[in-house]
């Protein structure tokens, strides 16, 4: 297998050395150049045919995110955002995110053990988006929110990890204000998912939150769990509430999709089950359970995955119902819950 052709581009020369020789580390990736600003680096794209593009945030002439978006319309492209401002800028990696970027990782620093360890992890994501599947973005205005009367007693559960941001915007923002209660487990960490909670309730005709524990299911609420210290699951009441568990990380992932799933299994045919794009198989057993309860089971085709993981996972276990493009999914969701 041939290496992956990545392309840095950072407007600080010794963080484009330093970058360029992390990822040089791994005899599976190829450092085909460095871009100081995106006029180079389109020329450099045009030039090069990167696989990968890693980029930075803040640069002079045009800033990452405005660079992004014109590739993501232009020539559409696995991406991973890389900069300081990730770690600690909610708005922008969430931003970033719903634009197409396969991930946003912040630039190595700290101590030894901290620059060993995000050195680490840049070279898997950039490893990992190169079998990516990049969808460029829409150029029509979203449609209006569908529209109905749905089962007050049917509960929605969704499973989402790499690609999953741009995908629930697609998703959520198709329902409307009266929809069931919507149950989502988006890998990521703590300190993003009240931002994307926030960024999605803006977008979205229902009300969307960062889930509480204790939280009683309402319709037309969306409830995401927080990222990194808690399983979120549904204790079927009466009533309906959520908790968030201190148990331990299933397959590395916490919350996991799969204990969100089996939790909502206990409702039988009121429970329905989404799995979205993501890496891995998080969510796959779960849905099985789903399934086997009598719940209906669907899963985000893969032409419309950014990663066809978690999704094809579900569907060898023979988890789904039905296999659905991502465009799809909004209506076949609905039509499952109208009375």
């Amino acid at each position: 297998m041939s290496a992956v052709r990545v392309l840095v581009v950072d407007d600080s020369a010794s963080m484009r050395a330093a970058l360029s020789a992390i990822l040089s580390q791994d005899p599976d990736i190829d450092v085909v150049g460095c871009a100081p600003e995106p006029t180079s680096a389109r020329a450099m794209i045009k030039e090069l045919n990167p696989d990968v593009l890693t980029l930075d945030v803040e640069m002079p002439g045009m800033d990452g995110l405005s660079f992004l978006e014109r590739v993501m319309r232009l020539r559409p492209m696995p991406v991973v955002m890389c900069s300081t401002l990730t770690a600690r800028g909610t708005a922008v990696t969430i931003e970033a995110l719903r634009l197409g970027a396969v991930d946003c990782i912040a630039k190595p620093s700290g101590n030894a053990a901290d620059i060993a360890r995000d050195a680490d992890r840049l070279r898997r994501t950039v490893k990992g988006a190169a079998h990516s599947r990049v969808h460029g973005v829409a150029t029509t205005a979203p449609s209006a929110p569908l529209s109905g009367r749905f089962d007050p007693d049917r509960v929605i559960a969704i499973g989402a990890s790499t690609g999953g941001v741009e995908a629930l915007f697609k998703l959520i923002g198709s329902l409307p204000a009266n929809c069931p209660p919507v149950l989502i487990v988006q890998h990521m960490p703590g300190s993003f998912t009240n931002g994307f909670a926030a960024r999605l309730d803006a977008a979205a005709a229902p009300k969307v939150v960062e889930a509480r524990d204790g939280d009683i299911l309402s319709p037309g609420t969306v409830y995401i769990a927080p990222g990194g210290r808690s399983h979120m699951v549904l204790r079927p009441g009466p009533p309906r509430r959520l908790q968030l568990t201190d148990e331990p990380a299933v397959g590395g992932h916490r919350p996991a999709a799969d204990r969100l799933f089996e939790s909502v299994a206990a409702l039988g045919r009121k429970g329905l089950g989404v799995l979205l794009t993501g890496m891995g198989e998080d969510g796959a057993r779960g849905l099985l359970r789903m399934h086997q309860s009598g719940a209906r089971t669907f899963a985000q085709s893969a032409e419309s995955c950014v990663v066809y993981g978690m999704p094809r996972a579900a569907v060898e276990l023979g988890a789904v119902e039905r296999q659905l493009p991502l465009d799809g999914m909004a209506r076949a969701v609905l039509d499952a819950c109208r009375v």
